[in-house]
């Protein structure tokens, strides 16, 4: 077994072989990272222990990717000896994330039955994090709505990404139900990540965000304001009103001394 640590963003990597023992545990402390599971037997029970209060443990939210080729094992989420299925073995659903309160129960990984295990690896990376983040991330009952003015303005105080730009192409990829926006940066407010980058070629700023299919992002002009979340690795698409538009609304909520925070909107 190997674990990979990093800082400060609290990263962890999991390898694990198999052993005799028919059901194994393991605690993992980081807020985000992956696991893999080789030749599957038995079961393994993870639990994920942030470093963190355990008094704030009922705020956050476990979600779970499954790798693309992953096989060999269901994923249950187990709370006092019962069991709800997460992920079927065999489920080919490519891009799929699952998410449940903390509080909702741990991860129980049961092998199924194989002829032969020696080409299974069960994998999927995990990330912890706020409720409200998660309700950011996955509206499930309208995913595509147009944000309001307030949304807008509180998205670009909490956002991972805040840019000015435009929509240089859209890839619409039909097996995992999204679209990636290849964006032309103008003006970089804020990236955690650095998924805007410095192209070699132009110099210009560059990067690509993610956003459902269904909303049907096409190509267009003028600028926008993009704003949005890392989640597992990738910039998905948060508010994102016209340029012009975000102008306006940041000066009418100044005049009023409503703006949540302040940012140059220029």
């Amino acid at each position: 077994m190997k674990a990979r640590d990093q800082v400060p963003s609290a990263s962890c990597g999991l390898t694990h072989e198999s052993h005799k023992k028919d059901v194994e545990q393991v605690y993992l402390r980081c807020s985000e990272g992956s696991i893999e599971w080789m030749y599957p037997t038995g079961a393994l029970i993870v639990n994920l222990r942030p470093n963190t209060s355990p008094a704030s443990y009922k705020h956050l939210t476990v979600c779970i990717k499954p790798f693309k080729d992953s096989a060999g094992a269901n994923i249950y989420l187990e709370k006092t000896g019962e069991l709800k299925l997460l992920v079927r073995d065999g489920d080919r659903s490519p891009g799929k994330v699952y998410c449940f309160g903390y509080d909702q129960g741990g991860l129980f990984i049961e092998a199924t039955p194989q002829q032969d295990i020696s080409r299974k690896i069960t994998g999927f990376q995990y990330e912890l994090m706020s409720k409200g983040m998660a309700s950011d991330l996955h509206t499930v009952s309208a995913p595509c709505r147009p944000c309001s003015d307030t949304e807008v303005l509180l998205a670009v105080c909490t956002s991972d990404f805040v840019i000015r730009g435009s929509i240089q192409d859209v890839t619409n990829e039909a097996e995992e139900q999204e679209s990636i926006i290849h964006v032309g940066v103008n003006k970089l407010y804020r990236q955690k990540s650095k998924v805007f980058q410095l192209t070699g070629e132009s110099g210009n700023w560059r990067g690509q965000i993610k956003t459902p299919l269904e909303c049907g992002v096409k190509p267009g002009d003028g600028d926008f304001l993009f704003t949005g979340r890392m989640h597992f690795g990738e910039a998905r698409l948060g508010c994102a009103p016209r340029f012009k538009d975000f102008q306006r609304m940041y000066k009418e909520a100044k005049d009023k001394g409503l703006n949540p925070c302040e940012i140059g909107p220029d």
